[in-house]
C-alpha cells in the first residue's frame, strides 16, 4: 500500500480570452459624432432628407449609448460642455435648430424630425426628456435667439404631447429665476404651446404633474404675487395662462381656508373669531361671498364623524348645524349666496344617503335661523334646484313651500287691508 500522500489534479493549459462582447466597451463618442455631423452637413436644411438619415443610421450607430450626444448636435450643432458652450475639441456641423430660422413653422418642422426619430426608436424618449430637461438648465449659455427655437420647439412638442411637463422643472432652477430667464423663456414656450393646442391642454398636462399651482415660482420669491404674473403674461399676450393662474391660485387659496376652518372648529373656536378670521381671508383672497358659504358648508359638515344610521343622523345634524347658524348666516347676506348654500345642501344629502331624509329638516331650520329667505327657498324649488335626487327633495318640501306661499299671500292681503 503506497503511503505517500496522493497529490489532487490540477488544471493546465491556456486561459480562456474573455468574449469581446462581454468586454465593457469605452465610451468614446468620437466616432459617432463624426458620423452624425456628416450625415447632417450631407443633407443640409432639408429636414425630410435629416429624418430619413436619421431612421436609417440608428441601424448602424449605437443611438442607445450615445442618446445625449445625438440630442445636443442635432439641437446645438455639437457636443455640449456643462454650462451649455460648444466643445471645442469635436467635430460639429452648422445645420441644426440653433442654425435655423427662428419661426413657428421651422420650428415644427424640427419637432417633426424628433418625433419621427423617437417614434421609430423608443428607447430615446426618457434620453430625449433629459436632454430637454438638461437644455432647460444651461439657458444662460445660449443666445437669446437660441433660447427663442428651443422655447417654440419645447411648447410644441409639449402640446403634442412628446415629452412630458415635468421637464419644465428645470426652470425652476435658482439662477435662471433670479436673472428673469425662466420667465422670459415660458412666455415663448406657452405661446407655441398654445398656438398648437390651447390652455385646456396646458392645464390638464400641468395638473397631471402637480405642476399647476407653481407658475408663480417663475419669478422670484419678491415678485412671486398674482398681480405682477397677471400683469407679465397678459403684457406679454398670454391673458388665458394669466387667468389660468389666478384660478388655480384662487382654488389653492380655498382649500387653505377649508383647512383652517376644520381646525378651528376641531378646536371648538368661537363663533365670532372663525367669521372675523373668514372675513379677513375673504378679502385677502378676493373670493366671492357664494364661493364662501360653500367652502363654509364643506367645512361645517366636514368637522363631526356623522352617525350611520338615518333616524339618528338627522337629529345629529339639526344640533349641529344650528351650532354654526350664526357662521352661515354671516355669509348668506345676498339672494345668490342663499341659492349657493341650497344647492351645496341639496347636493350633500344626494352624495350622502344617509341624509336623504334630513334635506326638508335642515332647510327649514336654516330658514328658523334667518340663515335662509323665503324667497330664496321658493325660487330654489320653482326653478333653480339641481338634477340631483329632485323629485325626493322637491317631494319633501312641498308642504313647507305651500306653508311659505300662503303665509306671503296672508302677508299681502293685510298690507293691501291696512293700504
Amino acid at each position: 500500500m503506497n503511503n505517500q500522500k496522493q497529490q489532487k489534479p490540477t488544471l493546465t493549459g491556456q486561459r480562456f480570452k474573455t468574449r469581446k462582447r462581454d468586454e465593457k466597451e469605452r465610451f468614446d463618442p468620437t466616432q459617432f459624432q463624426e458620423s452624425i455631423v456628416q450625415g447632417l452637413n450631407q443633407t443640409g436644411t432639408d429636414l425630410e432628407a435629416v429624418a430619413k438619415f436619421l431612421d436609417a443610421s440608428g441601424a448602424k450607430l449605437d443611438y442607445r449609448r450615445y442618446a445625449e450626444t445625438l440630442f445636443d448636435i442635432l439641437v446645438a450643432g455639437g457636443m455640449l460642455a456643462p454650462g451649455g458652450t460648444l466643445s471645442d475639441d469635436m467635430t460639429r456641423t452648422e445645420f441644426c435648430l440653433f442654425t435655423a430660422q427662428e419661426d413657428l413653422e421651422t420650428m415644427q418642422a424640427y419637432a417633426q424630425v424628433f418625433n419621427k426619430l423617437i417614434r421609430r426608436y423608443k428607447y430615446l424618449e426618457k434620453g430625449f426628456e433629459e436632454e430637454i430637461k438638461k437644455l432647460l438648465l444651461f439657458l444662460k449659455g445660449f443666445t437669446e435667439s437660441e433660447r427663442n427655437k428651443l422655447a417654440m420647439l419645447t411648447g410644441i412638442l409639449l402640446a403634442n404631447g412628446s415629452i412630458s411637463a415635468s421637464i419644465l422643472i428645470s426652470l425652476y432652477n435658482e439662477n435662471l429665476v433670479k436673472e428673469g430667464v425662466s420667465a422670459a423663456f415660458a412666455v415663448k414656450l406657452f405661446k407655441s404651446w398654445i398656438h398648437e393646442k390651447d390652455i385646456n391642454s396646458v392645464a390638464g398636462s400641468l395638473r397631471k404633474v402637480g405642476m399647476d399651482n407653481r407658475l408663480m415660482e417663475l419669478f422670484p420669491a419678491n415678485k412671486r404675487s398674482c398681480e405682477h404674473f397677471s400683469k407679465y403674461f397678459t403684457d406679454a399676450g398670454l391673458k388665458e395662462l394669466s387667468d389660468f393662474a389666478r384660478n388655480q391660485q384662487s382654488i389653492g387659496a380655498r382649500k387653505e381656508l377649508q383647512k383652517e376652518l376644520q381646525e378651528m372648529m376641531a378646536r371648538g373656536d368661537p363663533q365670532k373669531e372663525i367669521i372675523a378670521f373668514t372675513k379677513e381671508e375673504m378679502k385677502k383672497a378676493s373670493l366671492s361671498e357664494q364661493a364662501l358659504i360653500s367652502i363654509i358648508w364643506t367645512s361645517v359638515m366636514s368637522s363631526v364623524e356623522w352617525n350611520k344610521k338615518e333616524e339618528l343622523v338627522t337629529e345629529q345634524a339639526i344640533k349641529h348645524l344650528k351650532q354654526y347658524s350664526d357662521l352661515l348666516k354671516a355669509f348668506t347676506s345676498q339672494g345668490l349666496s342663499e341659492l349657493s348654500l341650497l344647492l351645496k345642501i341639496q347636493e350633500y344629502c344626494y352624495d350622502n344617503i344617509h341624509f336623504m331624509k334630513a334635506f326638508q329638516k335642515i332647510v327649514v331650520l336654516l330658514y328658523k335661523a334667518d340663515v335662509l329667505s323665503e324667497e330664496a327657498i321658493l325660487k330654489w324649488y320653482s326653478e333653480a334646484h339641481l338634477a340631483k335626487g329632485k323629485s325626493v327633495f322637491l317631494e319633501q318640501m312641498k308642504k313647507f313651500v305651500e306653508w311659505l306661499k300662503n303665509a306671503e299671500e296672508e302677508s299681502e292681503s293685510d298690507e293691501e287691508e291696512a293700504d
